[in-house]
């Protein structure tokens, strides 16, 4: 299906037959992805979070970005400088 473009002040919208909009179930807002080439509509999502609970149980599932063993490998190599420096004090005093 074609469609125009049409003026909407400094903006351009995209006219949408009634039909179309029903067959694709959007409602007054919808959700823009847009990709190389092109830019894909989603009806908008009821509630801003949704889908985050399963988001994190499946990130938890997988294997974590970072070794279990960072910190350990991190502090082998580092060694932390502890200021005796006193607040207020100068250099060389």
């Amino acid at each position: 299906m074609r469609a125009s473009l049409v003026r909407i002040g400094n903006s351009k919208g995209l006219r949408t037959p009634k039909p179309v909009l029903e067959q694709c179930g959007f409602g007054n807002e919808v959700e823009l992805q847009v990709e190389p080439g092109r830019l894909i509509v989603l009806p908008a999502k009821a509630h801003p979070r949704e889908g985050w609970e399963q988001d994190f149980a499946q990130a938890e599932a997988e294997p974590p970005l970072l070794p279990e063993d960072m910190r350990a490998r991190f502090e082998e190599k580092w060694t932390w400088w502890v200021s005796t420096r006193r607040r207020g004090s100068r250099c060389g005093s």
